[in-house]
């Protein structure tokens, strides 16, 4: 099991959205925090994003920004020009009728009649289950910037090339192309994070790029109800009990049947909230043969019993939607 996709189709929720916007000097848009994590691609000109925390940010044509936390932001043609706050959040941008609000707004900032656009981008997000984020994504920064550089990063460029022209225009397939295409992105921005820092000595970066260690996460993550033993995990890493052990905890920051503990009940959540699955056959896919104990670990990891936590995701949902 590949664990970077793994991680990413269990935290997220819903379809990624996005939007080409184009802009014109002087634009300031005010983007607040949300659960979403929010990306920008300068297509074309320039644009200046600015933190809320942070010192502003240069953007050139072919940058990505990304924002894992989903921290409020500004984007904007100077650093000095003043943010208005966006009719749509970057969670939003999939409604039509938001999508349509901040177009117009868009268009109402154009200076010259007539001109061509100085800037034109790619803003969209995806949405994840934040209530128990997975260490991977903790580690990263709250703004990921990947600065284009001739000659590197290819395949993410071809990502963004066939996003862009899809974008560009509504054509038969595209409203399964565009969530696919977002998909194939979020990966290729997450393994140009992993890979330009995989000399950190500790952490998820480290982990994955650490040959024992990624092949005891593949084993977990493969077969996440499997009654595992150090031991066995050792096995596939290829080293002795104790080795792997001290390995392991040193690289991801806790023990491995810690971590697979925490991993289950992971599982657990996103379907108690994504299926109609009974508690006793959502218990057995995390390998519990008691649904006792189950519900036993799952109430010390979130609060409340797995019956509730279903429940209450449904009224979120309702309330929500």
């Amino acid at each position: 099991m590949d664990v970077l996709s793994d991680v990413i189709t269990t935290m997220r929720t819903g379809l990624p959205h996005s939007a080409r916007i184009d802009r014109s000097a002087p634009f300031g848009r005010r983007f607040p925090s949300s659960d979403a994590a929010g990306f920008h691609v300068v297509l074309q000109g320039t644009a200046w994003l600015i933190p809320d925390d942070g010192d502003p940010v240069s953007l050139g044509p072919g940058d990505v920004v990304f924002l894992p936390g989903g921290v409020g932001h500004g984007l904007a043609d100077s650093p000095s020009t003043p943010l208005v706050d966006a009719p749509a959040s970057l969670a939003e941008l999939r409604s039509e009728e938001l999508l349509s609000e901040e177009l117009r707004s868009a268009s109402q900032e154009t200076q010259v009649p007539g001109a061509a656009p100085v800037t034109v981008m790619l803003c969209g997000a995806y949405l994840l289950d934040r209530s128990r984020t997975h260490p991977l994504l903790q580690e990263l920064p709250d703004v990921v910037h990947l600065p284009t550089q001739v000659g590197r990063r290819l395949q993410l460029r071809a990502a963004l090339d066939l996003l862009g022209g899809e974008l560009e225009s509504v054509r038969p397939g595209s409203d399964a192309m565009v969530p696919a295409l977002l998909d194939v992105l979020l990966l290729h921005i997450l393994r140009a994070w992993f890979d330009e820092h995989r000399d950190t000595p500790t952490g998820w970066t480290a982990a994955l790029n650490d040959p024992p260690v990624a092949a005891a996460l593949r084993a977990m993550h493969g077969e996440p109800q499997r009654q595992w033993s150090v031991q066995e995990l050792a096995g596939h890493a290829g080293l002795s009990r104790a080795a792997f052990a001290r390995r392991f905890t040193t690289l991801v920051g806790q023990p491995p049947l810690a971590y697979l503990t925490w991993w289950r009940m992971t599982i657990a959540a996103r379907l108690l909230r994504a299926s109609d699955m009974p508690a006793n056959a959502v218990a057995g896919k995390v390998g519990y043969t008691s649904e006792y104990a189950f519900a036993h670990a799952f109430k010390r990891a979130y609060g409340r019993p797995p019956g509730a936590y279903r429940r209450q995701g449904r009224h979120h949902h309702a309330a929500t939607s």
